[in-house]
């Protein structure tokens, strides 16, 4: 599936593509949309973060079909999923495990590089996360944003007994309350405004879920908050629930016009505030880790699979802001 520029689309065959040295080809399973997806499409994305003509699709799962020169033969036929950042790996940041940091440049499969919205995705190999014989792929196709997830919990280092709390029940939030569930909290609070994502973030994990005006009562109350739903007001009310001394991961993207976080409320509470754009390998591997282990379910968040064909249907899916669509995913 080509987007040539804004809301323009069409479904094009080509050749079969050969990798190259050092490359892999990947027969595609299944790839999911998000929100990032819609920006490509509707041309909303930020300058320089996607390149037109683009093949969408950087939350996918497949099976290696063939290898290029240098690579592993053994690869092929291994179910796999892969890192979209295409980081140099030889720059300062790169050599500190740092690649979402990668100084050269943004490049990332499915924005500047085609995607997995095709049959076939090539990509260099060592990017590859090889999973189990027994992985299911159609869940795996939510390593993506369950990699995101597993950078910011690295970077949250969640303790048995901590009180937790996750803002946003979008696809990112619940994977959070997952992960963030097999580290032992005494409380994981989820909060959104929506019905139907607070009733899944209790099936997932949570031991409360509240919407935001009901959640103001617990501010300053939480060792720890992971934001993921990237709305106006999220990050601050994010800081406003940790308490004094806490930590507060930022894993959603807001648009321009954000409300901004008080210094002021910063400085007095002593709060420590990091923030997570994509996921470096360790983060990869904690995913398929957690997936292979069962730690990490990502298969209850998805709700509707639709053949490639069907591109234009899922993007209004993903983007009717209705709380019964969970993940979408298109099949070849």
């Amino acid at each position: 599936m080509l987007v040539e520029r804004p809301r323009t689309h069409r479904l094009v065959t080509g050749p079969l593509p050969e990798p190259g040295p050092g490359e892999a080809r990947v027969a595609v399973h299944a790839a999911g949309l998000c929100a990032s997806d819609r920006e490509v499409y509707e041309g909303t994305r930020a300058e320089g973060y996607v390149r037109y003509p683009v093949v969408p699709g950087h939350e996918w799962s497949g099976t290696v079909d063939a290898v290029g020169p240098g690579v592993d033969g053994a690869l092929v036929g291994r179910k796999t999923v892969a890192e979209g950042f295409r980081a140099c790996g030889t720059c300062a940041r790169c050599r500190a495990g740092e690649t979402s940091l990668c100084s050269t440049g943004y490049e990332e499969t499915g924005f500047t590089r085609p995607g997995a919205f095709a049959d076939y995705v090539v990509l260099p190999a060592r990017l590859l996360h090889p999973l189990d014989e027994a992985a299911d792929l159609t869940a795996a196709a939510l390593l993506e944003p369950a990699a995101v997830v597993a950078a910011a919990v690295l970077r949250a280092a969640p303790r048995p007994g901590e009180s937790v709390a996750v803002v946003g029940a979008g696809t990112l939030g619940l994977l959070a309350v997952q992960l963030l569930a097999a580290s032992s909290p005494s409380g994981l609070l989820a909060v959104d405004p929506r019905e139907g994502p607070r009733a899944r973030a209790r099936a997932m994990g949570a031991t409360e879920a509240l919407e935001p005006a009901a959640a103001k009562a617990h501010e300053g109350g939480f060792d720890l908050v992971v934001e993921t739903a990237g709305a106006p007001g999220t990050a601050r009310d994010s800081c406003r629930l940790a308490r004094r001394g806490g930590r507060v991961v930022l894993t959603g993207m807001p648009e321009p016009g954000a409300q901004g976080i008080d210094p002021v409320h910063l400085s007095v509470s002593q709060l420590t505030v990091a923030s997570v754009f994509g996921a470096p390998p360790a983060a990869w591997w904690y995913a398929t880790r957690a997936f292979e282990q069962g730690l990490l379910r990502p298969g209850g968040l998805i709700t509707h699979q639709l053949p490639l064909e069907s591109f234009s249907e899922a993007i209004e899916l993903v983007g009717s802001g209705d709380p019964e669509v969970g993940k979408v995913l298109l099949k070849p």
